[in-house]
């Protein structure tokens, strides 16, 4: 199958301006640069190291989400997202993707678009052009949504609208 096409906008070019701007690192990948080998899906599944800073005074909790905006399907690809990470919790170590990991009290692991509740590797079709994995935090005003680990992102990130105090991105590259 031939999958060459246009690859869409970056996908925060089309979200709400944020209040604020989070500012997010990495230790494993630079802004725009290749993820490491080992956030593939095949390849060890290991979500990379983040953190990130620039809270605004408020803040309760964050919320996570890593997209593939360029997955060959509608809407793109989730790859992980968590949900009410607290306030003081502004890094997650390499792995911290991992199956039943907990990141505190208050905290979901949402279900990625591969079906499960933790980080999904980097996993685009061979062949493929590299594929943006846009990493996205952002801080809120609240710590209590009212939305549980059934919750889709689509709704966590929808229905989060009105509490959002600052966002910030990070995006790696990946290719087979």
């Amino acid at each position: 199958m031939d999958l060459s096409r246009t690859l869409p906008p970056h996908p925060i070019e089309h979200l709400p301006a944020a209040p604020a701007q989070l500012q997010v690192h990495s230790e494993d990948f630079e802004d725009n640069g290749p993820l490491p080998k080992s956030a593939g899906f095949g390849f060890g599944n290991t979500s990379p190291q983040l953190s990130w800073s620039g809270a605004p005074e408020g803040t309760k909790s964050y919320l996570l989400v890593c997209h593939d905006p360029d997955a060959p399907v509608l809407g793109g690809f989730t790859h992980w997202a968590v949900m009410g990470l607290p306030a003081d919790v502004t890094s997650l170590p390499a792995g911290a993707g991992e199956f039943g990991r907990h990141f505190g009290e208050g905290a979901v692991t949402l279900e990625n678009d591969f079906g499960t509740k933790d980080y999904g590797g980097a996993a685009p079709p061979e062949g493929d052009a590299p594929h943006r994995y846009v990493f996205t935090v952002w801080a809120l005003d609240t710590d209590r949504t009212g939305l549980d680990g059934s919750t889709s992102v689509a709704k966590a990130q929808f229905s989060t609208l009105g509490n959002v105090l600052a966002r910030g991105h990070l995006t790696g590259t990946y290719e087979q």
